[in-house]
């Protein structure tokens, strides 16, 4: 995947969208008649304006980092993205957010765990804090972005981690540009 100006024109952003999948996966939901390989994950994403937002690239770069995250431990089996919901919004009044939340409880919900494109887009002040233990109470794991270099998948009940994922939801309430 090569960007060359003289033959793709001057529009780099147009260039990534029209670009595959990465690595071959495909963008596409997982059929549920086959058998995934490894974890099966939710992806939830969100952009919050449809007027300063390109929906195409943020529909693309935010699976792009669920997919790196998650790499040789699982597929991604079901997406969920709100487009003009605002991060300081709880997560129930999300259209999109409140879906995997109201799956929870389902033992046939599809998804063993859940991978956000970006944690300050999925939350905002306590949320994770706050949402974290109802996720465990399900056995529902909770993968982000920025635990991919450790290789581990988020407890909230080990002190280091709830202090670490206080101070990601604190930097969340800063302005995005």
């Amino acid at each position: 995947m090569q960007y060359t100006p003289e033959l793709d024109g001057p529009d780099l952003l147009g260039w990534w969208i029209r670009q595959p999948p990465r690595r071959g996966r495909p963008r596409t939901r997982y059929q549920a008649t086959s058998k995934p390989l490894g974890i099966p994950f939710a992806f939830y994403g969100r952009m919050s304006t449809r007027e300063f937002q390109d929906r195409l690239s943020s529909a693309r770069w935010q699976p792009d980092f669920a997919e790196d995250v998650i790499d040789g431990r699982g597929v991604i089996v079901a997406e969920f993205f709100d487009v003009g919901e605002s991060r300081q919004v709880p997560w129930t009044r999300r259209p999109q957010a409140a879906r995997p939340l109201a799956a929870l409880a389902d033992p046939g919900r599809g998804f063993d765990a859940v991978v956000v494109g970006e944690f300050e887009r999925a939350f905002y002040g306590n949320q994770f804090r706050d949402l974290a233990p109802l996720f465990n109470l399900y056995g529902v794991q909770l993968w982000l972005p920025a635990w991919q270099r450790m290789k581990k998948i988020v407890n909230s009940s080990q002190p280091l981690r709830q202090v670490t994922t206080w101070l990601a939801g604190s930097q969340g309430q800063q302005p995005q540009s």
